[in-house]
């Protein structure tokens, strides 16, 4: 049995200083994948406080103990010493000076909240809370991180130095990639660490060399450079780009990156930040001197600014205003914030008001427009008043109300300032077992319109509307299922009349409204546009039914929705519709075959023609996170005079334990010819990864006259080196979402 020895020291035995585990220059959101996961033998070292002694006080343990005149304690054979900080194993130990200084031998192992080293000899002193180890191997705790150093000295007052150091997150006889130092060292009370003759090996081959850098050493926002980016397009040529993050404040930040294109030159981009007490932003601006691609060698910017915040209490104001040097700034160079076929920049800038009952919405609307684009109206300005109260115990009231005045940069285009107000009573009925909802709504509109001449329009036109619709839904559930009976099964039958007065109203310009489409759900929509410009007469029933099978654990596993409206009356505003006695026939599916197969598909067909208006399809099959195959297609028959016809294919599989490839194909069937080609292939171990990905997409330059180009495309190849650990991560994942489509489940099952 062990021999136990207990002392009250004056000051903690054994001191710790504060190990960088993780970092990154950028800010202190932790990396999804820190810690390195895939194919990795070790794990990281734990350490439990529950086996550490009170403050103050030491615990020795060992098999033979020997008191030398009361100022020296000799143990030997399996010796454990336990402090309020960290523990001490060795084959033997001496204190000195009733626990001053400590000398720990053979196989010595300390460890601590921190790390765990093995060494040769530790020599600890008290006095000067000072703790030397010779000829060690470390570990990071909570984290898979490990070396070896010749010495490691941690000093309460100095902080922790550590020589001839190495360090990786590859595992102890494998590793793929080291750092080392001639010396590491982390003063206490900074947050940056610094290193000393610096060198990079891959596979043993030392590939860099940095004669100092420092670098952070807490979660803390830090000054740095972060890891740089470098791909390959037929657009900018080679693209280099080196982020440096400035922690100006606690409170304000700013992202300086330069990109460097073989093909237009010197790029430089900034992202300000800030964050006050009652307001946040940003400021984003990129600008390129000299475009060396396009004759005449034009300077090209682009600028956002977004703001957020609380003026005064409830009341919120908000911000985005952007623009651009030109039209092709978005396809030649990209933007984090737009995409490439974005034909209009919006711009808006936001007065809100919020309380229990009433909610106010004050905003200019306006937007930048690329190309040829036929020009839209700007609410310059639009104000939104909504108030709503319970009147008694089923009876609830609302009102919405509207003034906005629309512009267009058209010299010849009309200009109106239109006001709205819509009070809605209602009586709502809610229970487990269904609902019923009954209102009625007032629609009241003025439009005064100016530059009508020559016009089918207006200068003032008045609109009085009314409306009364009834709803109701039963839910019926039942333990057993067509198909198993270890489901439930659900059926939810819905109806709606809906009517709605008519009035002509062709003399009203259009200027916030168009045509929306249709799914089950927006069949009980009860409007047909957008906006307010048209409002159209209704006296139809509207009919549909969702049924849900259910697991045990009550998710989703089919789920079957389907609905259609029921016209007893043409519609007048809307001239499609006359003469149909019914809508299209929209239906949903979503389908979980079983833990590995997925279908989603949704589908409109109008039943006069028995002509299919829209359809998409989604079926994947997918055995884990990493292997996955996804055939999908979309169909619009009219989608702004164009058809939409498109067929996609996208997989993820292991081709070996290392080697993880992605792909993903997007076919145009109606013009014959490929959208969108992505192929990534990437090796990965537990400590680094090196991806390849390469791109093909249809390239929508505008040409001189402002026409959009559908012909070109742009071709691009990208490499890059993920070491774990050192602030950066990668898997799979971040292949899959990368290029224009991305990709995204088929279904949206609960």
């Amino acid at each position: 049995m062990k021999n136990t020895c207990a002392m009250l020291v004056s000051a903690t035995l054994l001191p710790t200083v504060a190990f960088a585990q993780e970092t990154t220059a950028s800010n202190s959101k932790p990396t999804s994948d820190a810690v390195p996961l895939a194919f990795c033998s070790v794990e990281p070292v734990t350490f439990s406080s529950q086996a550490l002694m009170p403050k103050g006080h030491v615990k020795v343990e060992a098999n033979r103990t020997e008191i030398i005149q009361d100022t020296v304690a000799l143990f030997s054979g399996n010796v454990d010493i336990t402090s309020d900080t960290a523990v001490i194993s060795a084959s033997q130990a001496q204190i000195n000076g009733s626990g001053r200084d400590l000398i720990a031998k053979g196989d010595v192992t300390y460890q601590d909240s921190q790390l765990k080293v093995e060494s040769d000899a530790v020599t600890l002193r008290s006095e000067e809370e000072r703790l030397e180890m010779q000829n060690t191997r470390y570990q990071l705790t909570g984290f898979v991180g490990q070396g070896a150093a010749k010495d490691i000295v941690l000093d309460t007052d100095t902080g922790i130095v550590l020589k001839e150091v190495s360090f990786t997150t590859c595992p102890e006889g494998d590793e793929d990639w080291l750092i080392r130092a001639s010396e590491i060292s982390l003063e206490k009370g900074t947050v940056w660490g610094q290193a000393k003759h610096t060198r990079f090996y891959i596979a043993d081959v030392p590939v860099f060399y940095l004669p100092y850098f420092a670098f952070p050493v807490s979660n803390e926002r830090q000054t740095g450079l972060l890891f740089p980016e470098l791909t390959s397009s037929s657009r900018t040529g080679v693209d280099y780009t080196q982020p440096f993050y400035w922690n100006i404040a606690p409170n304000y930040d700013m992202t300086i990156s330069p990109r460097l294109m073989t093909l237009r030159g010197l790029q430089l981009n900034t992202e300000f930040r800030y964050l006050t007490e009652r307001s946040q932003g940003k400021a984003y601006v990129e600008y390129l001197p000299s475009d060396s691609d396009i004759s005449g060698n034009p300077d090209r910017y682009f600028y956002r600014l977004e703001h957020q915040g609380l003026i005064a209490d409830n009341w919120l104001l908000n911000v985005d205003f952007n623009g651009l040097s030109d039209d092709n700034y978005l396809v030649d160079l990209g933007s984090d914030y737009y995409s490439r076929a974005d034909t209009h920049l919006y711009r808006s800038i936001g007065l809100s008001y919020y309380s229990q009952n009433l909610s106010v919405n004050m905003q200019i609307k306006d937007f930048e427009v690329l190309g040829n684009t036929a020009d839209s109206y700007r609410a310059v300005p639009e104000i939104k008043i909504n108030y709503n109260k319970a009147l008694g115990e089923y009876l609830e009231f609302n009102l919405d109300s509207e003034v906005a005045h629309f512009d267009n940069t058209l010299d010849t285009a009309p200009t109106a300032t239109r006001f709205h107000v819509a009070p809605t009573l209602a009586v709502p009925l809610r229970a487990a077992w269904g609902e019923l909802v009954a209102e009625t709504t007032l629609f009241q509109t003025v439009y005064q319109q100016d530059n009508v001449e020559g016009t089918d329009l207006k200068e003032d036109v008045e609109r009085t509307l009314g409306q009364a619709r009834l709803y109701g839904a039963l839910y019926f559930e039942r333990d057993k299922s067509w198909f198993s009976d270890d489901m439930s099964m659900t059926l939810e039958p819905k109806i709606q009349y809906l009517y709605t007065s008519y009035e002509d109203q062709t003399a009203i310009g259009f200027y916030d409204s168009t045509p929306l489409l249709t799914d089950v759900e927006g069949l009980f929509r009860g409007q047909e546009f957008t906006g307010l410009d048209r409002i159209s007469d209704n006296n139809q029933i509207t009919l549909g039914a969702t049924t849900r099978m259910l697991d045990k654990n009550n998710r989703e596993q089919f789920v079957l929705s389907v609905g259609q409206i029921f016209y007893l009356e043409d519609n007048k505003v809307i001239a499609a519709t006359k003469n149909q006695d019914r809508s299209a026939l929209a239906a949903e599916v979503d389908w979980r075959f079983n833990k590995n197969w997925f279908f989603h598909s949704d589908v409109q067909v109008t039943t006069d023609t028995d002509k299919v208006d829209l359809s998409s399809v989604g079926i994947e099959y997918r055995k884990d996170d990493s292997r996955f195959i996804q055939l999908s297609h979309r169909y619009v028959r009219d989608l702004s005079g164009e058809t939409i016809d498109q067929i996609g294919i996208s997989a993820s599989w292991p081709i070996s334990e290392n080697w993880q490839w992605v792909g993903r194909t997007y076919r145009d069937l109606e013009r014959n010819r490929s959208v969108e080609t992505y192929a990534g292939i990437q090796y990965e171990s537990c400590c680094w990864a090196v991806r390849l990905v390469a791109q093909r997409s249809l390239n929508n330059r505008y040409n001189a006259s402002g026409e959009q180009t559908t012909d070109d495309f742009d071709s691009g190849i990208s490499l890059q080196f993920i070491f774990k650990g050192i602030g950066s991560s990668g898997t799979q994942r971040s292949m899959l979402q990368d290029g224009m489509f991305g990709y995204r489940q088929p279904y949206s099952l609960n």
